[in-house]
C-alpha cells in the first residue's frame, strides 16, 4: 500500500466515498439557488480529500470499522470545514488567490460576497450534518471539530500577522500548529476516537501524531511553493516567497527544511509501527504527506 499508485488508488476510493454524500449536503439546502450552486462548486472541485482519509485510516488503524457511519458523518463535515477555511483563506482580504484547484476560486467564479457566504454556510452545515447522527459520540466528535477549526482560524490570524512582520521560527511552528495542524490532527483524533479509543488516551498519545503529519504536510506544501510550478500545484506557485512570509523553508532553507519534515514523518510512522497491518493505510498517508507533488 506504501508506494504512490497505491496511495492514490486509496485517495480516489475515499473521494469516490464522500462525494455523493457532499453532494448531496449542498443539494439539500438549495432555498437560495445561487448559494447552493456556489457551495457545491466549492465543495466538488477536486482535491485530495486527505482529512476523510487520515479520518477512515486512523479508524482502522486503531481497531475500529472504517465503515463506520459515524466516522463517514465525520470525514464529511470536516472535508466541509477544511472547503470554507480556503474559500476563505482564497479572498483579496486574506491570500487574494484567484486559482484554486485548476480552477477560478469561488469569489472569482462568482464573487466575494457569495464566497464569505459560501465560507460561512459550509462551516454551519458542517455542524449540522453531524450533529444530525444520534450516536451518542457526536458530541464529542462536534467539540473536536470546533475546537480545531477555531485554532485553524486562529493559524490564519497568525499567517496574516506575518505579511506585516517577520516571525521568528517559534512562531511560524505555532502558526503551522494551528493553521494547518489542527484540522490535519483533528482528522486522526476523530478516527482513533470512532475506533472506541478513550479520549484522554486519545489525547495524550495519538493526538501528536497526527500533529506532527501536520507540521511535515505544512513544511511539504511551503517546500512545493518553492520548487513547484501553478500548472503542476493548480494554484499560484511561489506567492509565499513574493508576499515575503515566514515560512520554515525561507528561515531555515531548502535542504534543512526537508530534513525536518522527513524527521518528523519518521516520528509519526515510529508511533505507528507497533499498530501492525491494519495500519497499513495511516502509515501510506503519512508517507504520501512528503511525497505528493501538490
Amino acid at each position: 500500500m506504501s508506494d504512490s499508485l497505491s496511495i492514490e488508488n486509496y485517495l480516489r476510493s475515499v473521494a469516490g466515498r464522500i462525494e455523493p454524500h457532499l453532494a448531496a449536503l449542498a443539494d439539500a439546502h438549495r432555498g437560495h439557488p445561487r448559494l447552493a450552486a456556489a457551495i457545491k462548486y466549492a465543495l466538488l472541485g477536486g482535491g485530495k480529500r486527505l482529512r476523510p482519509a487520515l479520518v477512515f485510516a486512523a479508524c482502522e488503524a486503531y481497531g475500529g470499522d472504517p465503515a463506520d457511519p459515524l466516522a463517514l458523518r465525520f470525514a464529511v463535515a470536516i472535508e466541509a470545514i477544511h472547503t470554507y477555511s480556503l474559500v476563505h483563506d482564497d479572498l483579496p482580504a486574506m491570500d487574494d488567490d484567484d486559482l484554486r484547484r485548476g480552477r477560478p476560486t469561488v469569489h472569482k467564479a462568482y464573487d466575494e460576497a457569495t464566497a464569505v457566504l459560501v465560507g460561512d454556510g459550509l462551516q454551519s452545515l458542517a455542524f449540522a450534518h453531524l450533529l444530525a447522527s444520534d450516536d451518542a459520540r457526536a458530541p464529542q466528535l462536534a467539540r473536536v471539530l470546533a475546537e480545531d477549526a477555531f485554532l485553524m482560524v486562529e493559524g490564519q490570524a497568525r499567517d496574516m500577522d506575518g505579511e506585516h512582520a517577520a516571525l521568528d521560527e517559534a512562531a511560524v511552528m505555532e502558526l503551522m500548529r494551528t493553521k494547518t495542524g489542527a484540522l490535519l490532527s483533528g482528522s486522526v483524533v476523530a478516527g482513533a476516537i470512532c475506533a472506541g479509543v478513550p479520549v484522554n488516551e486519545v489525547l495524550e498519545r495519538i493526538r501528536p501524531v497526527g500533529l506532527k503529519l501536520g507540521l511535515a504536510f505544512q513544511i511539504a506544501d511551503d517546500l512545493l511553493d518553492l520548487t513547484a510550478d501553478t500548472a503542476t500545484l493548480g494554484k499560484r506557485a511561489g506567492k509565499d516567497a513574493g508576499a515575503g512570509k515566514s515560512t520554515i523553508p525561507a528561515l531555515v532553507g531548502i535542504p534543512e527544511a526537508r530534513r525536518r519534515a522527513e524527521a518528523l514523518l519518521e516520528e509519526a510512522l515510529a508511533a505507528l509501527a507497533p499498530l501492525g497491518p491494519r495500519a497499513e493505510p495511516l502509515r501510506a498517508l503519512a508517507q504520501f504527506v512528503l511525497s505528493r507533488k501538490k
